[in-house]
């Protein structure tokens, strides 16, 4: 049976098609199931993970005992019929391999800023292409960059934000504490010629995360800042938020609850006034939002 795990259960909804997935792999749902019914080993697979670029979809085979010779013969078939890409993870992340050849290169494009954004399929990446272009064209909008800004990136993850600012900005720092993340994030900087883009690995969560960061901006100053967490928000670092006093601040985030107690913090405790807020449907016929919320420094001009 191949479908998705069941909320708050072990068991698994035995589905023929996903109308919310890259069509891609939304579609191949009974394929897929007939596929690892006919392996040697079909209850030693556990899971497929998905990676969907511009011009490649990625498929990673968790196997927990070794395929068959037949079991690849069967891999390789379905890669000439699907035009997908199987790669195979035995153990640990460190593990995954190409089923045949090189491990493919993943990439999305950005046509609003002339950007091409390389990941590696493992990394962490926004997985509505869609509605993420809308996302960073809403967020850059309510950014109110120009040629004289200066701005900070935390949970830069590897550039989604940070290089389409670079591209309206003077200068940009992104921080993120994967350091994987922060290398594709400078090669992508590199391979997109924005030389006004720097990326450092940071831990911007637990004790110290807020004078970690504050060390790691320099003096600044910082005209903006960008923030977009993790489900656990942001908390750890919103002193140092306050210490370099931005003019502006979005605050992209994928959990609501989190997102207002943030906000209470800089609102109540540290002057911020927020101007702005709404959400953006990147999962849609889920439960799930991204909300994005604007707020003005204490004594901003901006307002």
């Amino acid at each position: 049976m191949v479908g998705f795990r069941e909320r708050l259960s072990s068991y698994i909804a035995d589905i023929g098609r996903c109308p919310v997935l890259a069509p891609d792999v939304g579609n191949l749902i009974g394929d897929l199931s007939a596929l690892v019914t006919g392996l040697s080993i079909p209850t030693r697979v556990p899971q497929i993970e998905v990676a969907v670029g511009d011009d490649t979809t990625v498929l990673v085979m968790r196997t927990l005992s070794p395929l068959s010779e037949a079991d690849r013969e069967a891999l390789l078939e379905f890669e000439r019929v699907h035009n997908v890409r199987w790669l195979l993870q035995p153990g640990g992340p460190s593990t995954v391999e190409a089923l045949q050849g090189e491990i493919p290169a993943l990439w999305y494009e950005l046509p609003e800023f002339g950007l091409r954004l390389s990941f590696e399929p493992a990394d962490f990446i926004q997985v509505n292409g869609a509605m993420n272009r809308r996302l960073i064209s809403h967020v850059l909008e309510h950014m109110q960059l120009d040629r004289e800004s200066t701005a900070l990136d935390l949970f830069c993850g590897l550039g989604n934000f940070t290089l389409p600012m670079a591209t309206r900005a003077k200068q940009v720092l992104g921080m993120e504490g994967d350091a994987g993340l922060i290398t594709r994030a400078t090669d992508n900087a590199a391979s997109n010629d924005l030389r006004n883009a720097h990326f450092r690995a940071i831990n911007l969560s637990g004790e110290g995360a807020a004078q970690r960061c504050l060390d790691a901006a320099g003096p600044g100053p910082w005209s903006h800042v960008l923030l977009d967490p993790p489900r656990t928000g942001a908390s750890d670092i919103l002193p140092a938020l306050a210490r370099l006093a931005p003019r502006r601040v979005v605050y992209v985030s994928c959990h609501p609850g989190s997102l207002a107690r943030d906000l209470g913090i800089l609102i109540t405790e540290h002057g911020f006034g927020l101007a702005a807020a709404g959400i953006v449907d990147m999962f849609p016929h889920t439960s799930h939002v991204e909300s994005v919320a604007v707020l003005d420094g204490p004594g901003s001009a901006i307002r």
